[in-house]
């Protein structure tokens, strides 16, 4: 717990077995008091791995959802077992598990509501190994939607997040697709509500065993997130409305 707040990772996994151990060992349960692994139909023994390893909490979907799918079920979850912080790592060990306790100080100490692990922050992105091609389409698409939503982060497209109980209870994330745009439309969420974001720095790795996204996803996911940003600002102008800005029925 941090500051009397019990504090939930959430690993969206599809093929994670190779990596699923090394990441959950990397862990600081001095930190974390629960793990939730949500299985998207894997094709490998990643529920397997994740029984073995004596995670408490794994949900297994019937059929594939997809990206944005399988965090739905993460952040749902999370709120059933009663979170009260939610630290969404990737079981592919792409992201460093290290800065689970840095980012669960920073809400656990209500300075923010919301932190992204940002591989943009100082040289980590490239010298990780990040693709110069993904690297310039990042900065990029970074570049245009901080310009729409009148922000500045680093980066949008980091999938190292960490939330409060409160955003996850009030933006209505469920109405989000179930691709990889889901994490610009949570962004996009959260800055409607009028939250703000911190950033730490994340260092990045690229391994033939991390996941990522091929060309044709990415061009689609490219358009996604710039459909994202224009139905932000238009909402903003009071031009047009688009269901995933309403708050959260209870």
């Amino acid at each position: 717990m941090v500051n009397d707040k019990k504090v939930v990772v959430v690993l969206p996994a599809y093929n994670a077995a190779k990596t699923l151990e090394i990441t959950y060992k990397e862990i600081d349960f001095n930190i974390v008091d629960d793990v939730i692994l949500v299985d998207d139909l894997s094709k490998d023994k990643t529920v397997e791995v994740g029984k073995k390893l004596g995670i408490n909490h794994i949900v297994v979907h019937e059929k594939n959802k997809g990206y944005g799918g399988n965090q739905k079920s993460c952040y749902n979850k999370a709120l059933e077992i009663g979170a009260d912080i939610v630290i969404m790592l990737h079981p592919d060990y792409q992201y460093t598990p290290k800065l689970i306790p840095a980012m669960a100080n920073l809400l656990g100490s209500e300075l923010y509501h919301v932190v992204l692990g940002s591989r943009i922050l100082g040289k980590g992105a490239l010298k990780g190994g990040m693709p110069m091609l993904k690297y310039v389409a990042n900065r990029g698409l970074t570049f245009i939607q901080n310009l729409l939503m009148n922000a500045k982060l680093s980066e949008y497209h980091t999938g190292y997040r960490a939330f409060t109980k409160e955003i996850l209870e009030k933006i209505n994330y469920n109405k989000n697709s179930d691709n990889f745009v889901f994490d610009n439309q949570m962004l996009a969420q959260i800055w409607y509500a009028g939250y703000e974001i911190a950033e730490i720095t994340c260092p990045t790795k690229y391994f033939d065993d991390a996941s990522s996204i091929n060309l044709k996803n990415s061009s689609i996911y490219g358009i996604g997130v710039l459909k994202t940003s224009i139905q932000f600002r238009l909402q903003k102008w009071g031009m047009a409305k688009n269901k995933i800005f309403n708050p959260k029925e209870n």
